[in-house]
């Protein structure tokens, strides 16, 4: 279980949270960026009976925007609260805390990483002293303990010191193989491990009440995908991925809720350009070097961050593609 997590009064973040968050729980469509909300309280909307989410920005993780760059969420039981990701850092992890107790007074039974990357578990330190179980893929273990001391490095110039200097690298204790059911008392979520496609650690969480499906990383909306995994890995798992019979979900990065599984189209006409491009490139024995320059450029205008991304996308994707 996690441990240390600082105190706060019930008194005052019911008092902080219902001002937030009064007025805007029946909403259904998240904003586009961070609102940092008065008080220190994650401003989350209702999606569903039960599911809160926050949406992201579409940016790079800074000082400025706490590291609030992806989708995070809670699911409410008769028991306990399941929380998905912690965000990108303990200050987010520590508002979205505000946030849940702002709603509920159940206990945090599980903290749910979809997958390894800062932007979604640099808040676990926060719930610390929760009680809260945290949860992962099976090869997430390995994963932090290879790259969380790079990490940790390579964000302290963006995020600064303020923000860096509680974080830290916190593994799950419950992984997950393939799928598993957790009861959160009248409430089941199913979780599932998939095989390497954004990463190697990849994890969905669907709430089988409502048919919501946190998708983590594995669907990307407005926000281009990155690749840190299996490009052929990911498309394999596309179709049984639109087969999970979800109604809307909440995607690791994009508006919040999408529509299921429309939500998949967009990435997966990009992965389909990147493959056909960098194939045709290594077929015609045009060199890495030259290839990522132009690979996918015909879906330039359909995504927020391609240039911080696509060269690192199309990289991987000339490596993987170059041995088939």
């Amino acid at each position: 279980m996690l441990t240390g997590l600082k105190t706060f009064s019930r008194r005052t973040i019911l008092k902080q949270g219902k001002a937030a968050i009064a007025g805007v729980l029946s909403c259904r469509v998240l904003p586009p960026g961070p609102v940092f909300a008065a008080g220190g309280v994650l401003p989350v909307r209702q999606v569903a009976d039960g599911i809160f989410a926050f949406a992201g920005t579409d940016a790079l993780m800074t000082d400025a925007n706490r590291g609030e760059i992806c989708n995070v969420g809670f699911v409410i039981g008769g028991d306990g609260v399941a929380v998905i990701d912690s965000g990108g850092s303990v200050a987010e992890g520590r508002a979205l805390i505000a946030a849940i107790r702002a709603v509920t007074d159940k206990p945090i039974a599980y903290l749910i990483n979809t997958h390894m990357h800062p932007d979604h578990c640099f808040g676990n330190a926060a719930f610390e002293g929760t009680g809260a179980v945290l949860v992962g893929h099976h090869n997430l273990p390995r994963a932090l303990a290879s790259r969380g001391e790079f990490y940790l490095s390579s964000y302290r110039e963006s995020m600064g010191e303020a923000l860096m200097r509680e974080i830290r690298i916190i593994p799950p204790t419950k992984l997950i193989n393939d799928e598993e059911n957790l009861d959160l008392g009248g409430r089941i979520i199913r979780l599932k491990a998939w095989k390497p496609a954004h990463t190697d650690n990849d994890l969905t969480v669907l709430d089988e009440k409502t048919g919501v499906l946190f998708t983590g990383d594995l669907c990307f909306i407005r926000h281009l995908p990155t690749l840190d995994g299996s490009l052929t890995g990911w498309i394999a798992q596309l179709e049984a991925l639109k087969a999970i019979r979800a109604k809307i979900a909440v995607p690791g990065h994009g508006p919040v809720p999408a529509k299921w599984p429309d939500a998949l189209e967009d990435e997966r006409r990009y992965f389909e350009v990147l493959t056909h491009d960098i194939r045709q490139a290594i077929a015609a024995g045009v060199p890495l070097a030259m290839a990522i320059r132009t690979a996918a450029e015909s879906e330039r205008g359909n995504w927020h961050l391609f240039d911080a991304y696509n060269v690192r996308n199309a990289t991987a994707a000339y490596a993987e593609l170059e041995w088939e």
